[in-house]
């Protein structure tokens, strides 16, 4: 099958699979997906073909790579220069980064910079996906931010935000991951695959959206504010704030993999005693049409359903240290593919997560995020699975 043809089919399932549990399908505007899908396509080729874009994600890549050393430093004199000893271990090498990611975002933050750029990219954005600002603008500081930290942008209008909109901006939570977060994938996914899944994360996400919970806004009641997240603090308590905010993110990831990978080896040992087959195959066997559809090979799209649902069930990190196990055994175009569905937040933690940020800020919006848990799991994996299919049609 042409690889044109596979993506027809795909895009036509994911489409059906989203109408099937739309708010509203009547209110659906063609002209923005349509106009939205050709800007994915546009960004899938760019990323991952153009010069002027390899070239870009060299440089992007480049960066961090800069920026990891800048964090090995600090990681160094803590731990007795482990890293330049070849004693490293995936806390030091891959989490511990964060920490310095995190303060950079702060520092950016607190000069004003990054709001004023999610403020004029937002409203860029808007015009494209004919969605209010406000989403628009949380599709990019969820980015910069954080799934969780990025509602703190918003404390002051929250009582004021619709269900709808609400949902809207939970499940860009999911569908995106923090800025301070790549630096990690970088050190586990080839980087153009990471960069390029930033930017069509994006438009999935509005495309899914615009089909799963369409409405329009007024943009004379279009809530454009976004709250100063360090106001009355001086620059090293801010400093101080978010180098804590990164170690804490550190450590629940690590407690995390901890859990899901021990829980995940009992359970494949259970099901291998009692059935002769591990609980990862039977949830391969679940997701193994659904990684053909995107345009995995037939003879691998069982391993890549098995790591799909991993994700699912667990997080992205778990799925990234399955995929290193595999790789080797994979097409190029199947790794690609893949590795443009595993980054994003879109897995059953992230639901406690995002309810709970919010619900901190505001109990009742909590609690409305809450009740939409499964919707919210179930329209971030469909933004995973257009992104992936969209590589597909290019990689």
């Amino acid at each position: 099958m042409s690889r044109i043809l596979h993506f027809t089919l795909s895009f036509t399932i994911i489409s059906i699979l989203a109408i099937l549990v739309s708010r509203d399908y009547k209110k659906i505007r063609v002209r923005f997906i349509i106009q939205l899908l050709m800007t994915e396509i546009f960004f899938a080729y760019f990323f991952l073909h153009s010069q002027i874009g390899i070239t870009l994600v060299q440089r992007c890549a480049s960066l961090f790579d800069k920026l990891l050393y800048f964090a090995t430093e600090g990681t160094n004199f803590v731990f007795g220069n482990m890293n330049s000893q070849g004693l490293a271990f995936f806390f030091l090498n891959v989490l511990c980064p964060i920490v310095f990611i995190s303060m950079l975002i702060g520092v950016l933050q607190y000069i004003h910079v990054l709001p004023i750029v999610v403020r004029i990219v937002g409203t860029v954005l808007s015009k494209i996906s004919g969605m209010g600002r406000l989403e628009s603008f949380n599709a990019l500081s969820s980015l910069m931010l954080g799934q969780s930290e990025n509602f703190i942008a918003y404390k002051d209008i929250l009582g004021k935000i619709s269900e709808q909109r609400m949902y809207t901006m939970a499940v860009t939570a999911m569908s995106t991951v923090s800025m301070s977060i790549v630096g990690a994938y970088m050190t586990m996914l080839i980087p153009k695959y990471i960069v390029a899944a930033l930017f069509l994360n994006m438009s999935s996400t509005f495309i899914i959206l615009s089909l799963l919970n369409p409405y329009q806004i007024d943009e004379k009641d279009d809530l454009l504010q976004m709250a100063n997240l360090n106001e009355n603090q001086s620059f090293f308590e801010m400093l101080g704030e978010y180098i804590l905010a990164g170690f804490k993110v550190a450590i629940i990831i690590t407690a995390m993999l901890i859990g899901f990978i021990a829980f995940l080896a009992a359970i494949n040992a259970l099901f291998t005693m009692l059935f002769d087959i591990s609980f990862q195959s039977i949830l391969g066997y679940i997701f193994f049409p659904f990684a053909w559809m995107m345009g995995i090979p037939l003879h691998e799209a069982l391993q890549v359903g098995s790591i799909m649902a991993t994700k699912l069930v667990s997080n992205e990190f778990v799925a990234m240290i399955e995929l290193q196990k595999i790789s080797e055994t994979l097409s190029e175009r199947s790794v690609g593919i893949l590795s443009i569905f595993l980054v994003s937040f879109a897995n059953f933690s992230s639901i406690g997560i995002i309810a709970g940020a919010i619900k901190g800020l505001h109990e009742q919006q909590g609690n409305v995020v809450s009740r939409y848990g499964l919707k919210l799991i179930y329209g971030s994996t469909l933004v995973s699975m257009l992104s992936s299919s969209v590589a597909g049609l290019v990689i």
